[in-house]
């Protein structure tokens, strides 16, 4: 979870703030409680709270935590397999920002809309459920239990667990002056989808066919599809190879909002500047002929189920990107670095865009 601090304040942007403060007086509770449990426990394990991606809980057998994530949301795309997928990749992104590379189990959550026909509940349901399992598979755990409930909106979503041992996990609070950010998602999702859903509504596609053709926004659906719907698990395994010193998943609260997040949970007087915003192809010219809807240049547009922001020793980066795109045949891009500061973060004026795919190839996606 992260905060948001746009300027000006939207609407959406007040009620992550509010959110925060919700947040942060839950954190003092449960700090109030810490000394007396790491007393009971004779042990120096970090137990982090609900402030960064995941709840890090020390337990009372052999050095292990109990590590945990939870998110649920409402469909965004069409498809429900590829919801179910896009579902259960985002509920294992937050156990995947700590390093964390083996989930023991997953629970899934489960609104089915009042809405819904009794044909559709039948065809729709059944098909997200597969998709969430298909991605748990893939992940290599499994669902093996969770609730539903009947309401008036369709929503997905579930539980991470996993016991850990203190190496298995990367506390996302080591960043130093000197290293590097990066992206392993391009951003662009939520702008993407938008666009695909006003196809049909000719006033919203009037604002933005001038810069954009359907081809090029079913494209984009497609890869942002694709890309939601991606596991970050290599990513995560080689945050351990390649040293790094934290990271954090993009998210609802867009770049910006999480590298804030990230930065200010940081031991070190650090700040973090980004220069580079890997975008999926042609969503930047489609956000800027929106005027200020999605904000997406200034690093506030909504991503599901996004990469992982990682802060990564200088030296070592490009061989984290090299190394990412031999395994998973997709690209992960250095986009900031870590410099002396405040524990903030910002995008620069006019930060350099870079179109993902940068070519397109014909038939191809990426």
């Amino acid at each position: 979870m992260a905060e948001l601090q746009a300027a000006p304040l939207t609407q959406e942007a007040l009620q992550a703030e509010a959110l925060s403060k919700l947040l942060e007086g839950l954190q003092q509770d449960e700090d109030n409680t810490q000394d007396e449990h790491a007393h009971f426990m004779h042990m120096a394990i970090p137990r982090i709270g609900i402030g960064m991606d995941c709840s890090v809980t020390p337990l009372q057998h052999g050095g292990l935590s109990l590590v945990q994530t939870t998110d649920f949301f409402y469909p965004l795309v069409d498809d429900p397999y590829m919801m179910g997928k896009i579902a259960c990749a985002n509920v294992l992104s937050d156990m995947y920002a700590m390093g964390v590379t083996e989930c023991d189990n997953m629970l899934m959550l489960l609104g089915v809309s009042t809405k819904m026909t009794e044909k559709e509940r039948d065809i729709v349901m059944p098909l997200i459920m597969r998709g969430f399992k298909d991605s748990a598979l893939e992940a290599g755990t499994t669902v093996t239990g969770g609730q539903t409930v009947v309401n008036p909106w369709c929503t997905i979503g579930g539980v991470a667990s996993t016991v850990c041992q203190p190496n298995e996990y990367i506390v996302p609070d080591n960043a130093v002056v000197g290293d590097v950010l990066v992206l392993t998602k391009p951003l662009g999702t939520q702008v993407a989808v938008n666009a695909h859903q006003w196809l049909d509504q000719p006033e919203r596609w009037n604002r933005i066919k001038l810069v954009v053709s359907e081809d090029d926004v079913r494209k984009a659906y497609q890869r942002a599809m694709d890309s939601m719907a991606r596991l970050n698990r290599i990513a995560a395994r080689l945050m351990h190879k390649y040293n790094a010193h934290g990271a954090t998943d993009v998210t609802g609260f867009g770049l910006l909002g999480h590298a804030q997040n990230l930065a200010k949970h940081q031991k070190n007087e650090v700040s973090f500047v980004i220069h580079n915003l890997p975008v999926i192809a042609k969503m930047a010219a489609v956000a800027k002929a929106c005027g200020n809807m999605f904000q997406l240049l200034q690093g506030h547009s909504a991503e599901t189920s996004g990469g992982l922001l990682i802060c990564l020793p200088r030296e070592q980066a490009a061989a984290y990107c090299k190394d990412i795109e031999k395994q998973e045949g997709y690209q992960a891009w250095i986009i900031g670095i870590v410099e002396k500061g405040n524990r903030t973060a910002r995008i620069i004026d006019k930060p350099r865009v870079i179109e993902v795919p940068a070519k397109e190839k014909d038939g191809e996606l990426w």
